[in-house]
């Protein structure tokens, strides 16, 4: 009797593994696709890995879903909610300030409480208790507003008659997209490559719903755990955990869904980091089953709950965020600071003669090098040395400009042009040189995940004391602290201990 489990699809055909979608399906998709062949993927997956590829066959994708992995979800609900809250400007000019600031309060509470992040169940119904209270929350702090400044009833009620007005077409807009994003899903449109990390009950009967239900927008490439398990039930594997990275990028995939895999989640997590895997979603099957985070609302999958594990690389619309807010806050700064900088490039010159400027490689995001710009405060003895030496206090080649220079930071507001280049921001990881990353990259294995990130002209761990010569492995902890718990108030608290350690002297 064979080990594996064998299912079958209402009007369809058997399969060693879980349920094949339906034969005219299958048949459409693999005629439609040059790649839809799965015994074509997986003999090129074999011959390019070395990976057993053969266990798992499961649905090869459409060649419309190759063009529309990109697409997230607030991609389409933002801009309905937009349009649908400025809709009573069409009615009506008399309100416009107030209807464009409800309307920016809106999407910012609806974004704040989840509103516009991917989900696997969709329904406007779950939604819907969250909506209505977050329209009239920011309804009524706008309507506070214009009831103090206008003192006019008769004003306030035509104001809120237009805000009813687009409440409502905010709720008829969500239904349609929601509607639309089943119908796509189920259409095969939209979907993303998935790999299962796990091989127990749990990744059997998701890796079953998932092909069974395409709904849920994910399309299963195969599943991954420690070692293959040959028992009862087990789930073929693709590879095994340490093959993840390599799969990740040779398959495609674009979301990772953690079941009940047999590691630690130390050993998981490390994986997990790596900068091709921290690319993908990630998503989770709690471990107490049935237990649910405090605030939004539960997701599942074919009632299997399911959480979303927080963007660990910023992208989508957090990533839009911090780069405006980079590109703002650099070209403000060197317009204010350029008496700053002039002085700055005149002691630089009168200190130590021509080259003002000091630009030497440095690592950035993806570990992509790059070329950081500073005021020079000291000499190196060749370019050999200016990459392999760790400068430290007190050094005798840093002359007295230099020295000041060094503790107010002063030397790095060049960078400032750095990241409207886009090549730094403004609150990241430092930037090392290229020795260094492969040096601390090899004795500290979380110190390579800060690359996820662009590097910056501050940091948390060098607010928090992590400057000179201090530990390494606590910079990096520091540092991944950040990615992992990034917002824009956390950026704007980092700049603002950065200004009092520049004011008190706190530098090298």
């Amino acid at each position: 009797m064979s080990s594996q489990p064998v299912m079958s699809y209402p009007g369809g055909r058997r399969t060693e593994f879980g349920d094949a979608p339906p034969q005219e399906e299958a048949q459409h998709d693999a005629d439609s696709d040059p790649v839809g062949d799965p015994t074509r993927v997986s003999a090129t997956a074999s011959a390019r890995s070395g990976l057993d590829t053969t266990a798992v066959l499961p649905y090869a994708g459409s060649r419309t879903s190759k063009r529309t992995r990109w697409l997230r979800a607030w991609m389409l609900t933002a801009p309905i909610d937009v349009v649908a809250l400025l809709v009573p400007l069409l009615l009506s000019q008399n309100y416009w300030r107030g209807t464009l600031a409800n309307a920016a309060l809106a999407v910012a509470i609806f974004a704040s409480g989840g509103l516009y992040r991917a989900r696997r169940h969709v329904g406007i119904l779950d939604e819907l208790p969250s909506i209505c209270g977050r329209l009239l929350a920011s309804a009524a702090a706008v309507a506070i507003i214009a009831a103090e400044r206008h003192d006019s009833v008769h004003y306030v009620g035509g104001f809120m008659r237009g805000v009813a007005l687009s409440a409502g077409l905010v709720i008829v807009g969500r239904a349609f997209s929601r509607a639309f994003t089943i119908v796509a899903r189920k259409r095969r449109w939209v979907e993303h490559n998935t790999i299962i990390i796990g091989s127990g009950p749990v990744g059997l009967e998701l890796a079953r719903l998932l092909r069974r239900y395409p709904q849920y927008g994910l399309r299963f490439v195969g599943c991954v755990d420690v070692a293959p398990d040959e028992g009862i039930g087990s789930v073929p594997l693709i590879g095994t955990l340490d093959d993840l990275e390599k799969l990740t990028e040779m398959l495609e995939c674009d979301v990772l869904v953690i079941a009940d895999p047999d590691c630690s989640e130390s050993a998981l997590m490390d994986i997990l980091l790596r900068a091709v895997n921290s690319r993908s979603d990630l998503w989770a099957v709690p471990r107490l089953w049935g237990s649910r985070s405090l605030g939004g609302y539960p997701d599942h999958i074919g009632a299997i709950p399911i959480v979303k594990i927080g963007d660990t690389k910023l992208s989508g619309p957090r990533w839009a965020v911090k780069r405006a807010s980079d590109v703002v806050f650099a070209a403000v700064a060197l317009l204010v600071l350029s008496p700053v900088l002039l002085l700055c490039a005149i002691a630089t010159f009168l200190d130590g003669g021509r080259g003002i400027f000091f630009y030497q490689e440095r690592i950035g995001r993806y570990g992509r090098p790059f070329k950081v710009i500073k005021f020079r405060s000291m000499r190196p003895a060749d370019e050999s040395e200016s990459q392999t030496h760790w400068s430290i206090a007190h050094d005798q080649r840093v002359g007295l400009v230099g020295r000041f220079m060094r503790r107010t930071s002063l030397d790095e507001l060049p960078q400032l042009w750095n990241i409207l280049r886009g090549e730094m921001s403004v609150v990241g990881p430092r930037p090392e040189r290229p020795h260094f990353v492969e040096k601390f990259s090899i004795e500290y294995p979380t110190y390579a995940m800060r690359h996820r990130v662009p590097v910056g002209l501050t940091g948390l761990a060098q607010v928090s004391g992590l400057r000179g010569d201090t530990p390494i492995s606590d910079r990096a902890r520091f540092d991944n602290y950040y990615i992992e718990n990034w917002s824009l108030w956390l950026d704007i608290k980092v700049v603002l201990r950065t200004v009092a350690e520049v004011l008190r002297g706190g530098g090298r």
